[in-house]
């Protein structure tokens, strides 16, 4: 089972609490929305989440209350998101505890790369579940990266037949093991790929991709996922995958061989 980061939202306007999960679960996070303001420390050991965003005005205690007793207990990065933008505030943010501060309005892009940086530097892709793999193809959550470690030998038999031949031999099949290569992916391509994998070799339907992409654009044509497909096909063909996607005619995608 993948455990993904947990993401805190403390942010008493409902509508951009919504907004934020909304957009970052489509980024695989697993978001949690403060209900109960009174009790934000409450919520915060019972979801013991990897990074917490906090709003400054709020009802019962202001953010910078619950920063310092977040700081009494943990070390988790935090992001204050607020339209109290002045230096005083920006100032008392990182006093009381805050790594980053995010002015309203954000754009929501801009929002999840600044959780992304924060992410990579608090836990340097060591915790679990930033990665998800299929087959020895590895999709890193958290730099959007793709990556394969492939066996060049011919086969199975091939090394096989290897053991126990001179030493020189076995040098020589050895080398023919390398890296399959390592791409960085754009948005779309990140989201495919993610999608895809969280299905395991199961059927994704183009309608199910068009919506994890384009969820909030009705107007996107069904020849934009091909057109998307195709490329991402084609990024795939640099480190020796141009079979990893295989269509279901009529159906959709699913991910397939890997050599």
């Amino acid at each position: 089972m993948i455990t993904m980061y947990k993401i805190l939202v403390v942010e008493d306007d409902a509508v951009i609490a919504g907004q934020i999960g909304k957009y970052l679960e489509k980024w695989g996070y697993e978001v949690e929305a403060v209900k109960d303001f009174s009790d934000v420390m409450g919520q915060f050991v019972s979801c013991d989440p990897q990074l917490v965003l906090l709003d400054i005005g709020l009802p019962f205690y202001n953010g910078y209350y619950w920063c310092g007793e977040i700081r009494k207990v943990s070390q988790v990065p935090i992001i204050f998101i607020s339209s109290a933008s002045d230096n005083m505030n920006v100032v008392m943010a990182v006093n009381m505890g805050g790594d980053d501060f995010v002015v309203k309005p954000f754009d929501l892009e801009i929002l999840q790369a600044k959780i992304q940086a924060l992410l990579r530097r608090a836990y340097a892709f060591t915790a679990p579940g930033t990665v998800l793999e299929y087959k020895g193809v590895l999709l890193n959550m958290t730099d959007m990266s793709l990556s394969c470690r492939k066996v060049m030998a011919e086969s199975v038999k091939d090394k096989a037949d290897m053991q126990g031949c001179p030493p020189a031999l076995e040098k020589k099949a050895a080398a023919k093991e390398k890296d399959g290569g390592r791409i960085e992916l754009t948005k779309n391509e990140f989201r495919i790929l993610q999608t895809l994998f969280e299905a395991s070799g199961g059927v994704v339907s183009r309608d199910l991709l068009m919506k994890r992409l384009w969820d909030d654009e009705c107007f996107v044509d069904d020849n934009t996922l091909t057109v998307n497909m195709n490329r991402l096909r084609r990024r795939l063909g640099e480190i020796g995958l141009s079979e990893l996607i295989q269509t279901k005619k009529g159906v959709g995608y699913l991910l397939g061989e890997t050599e």
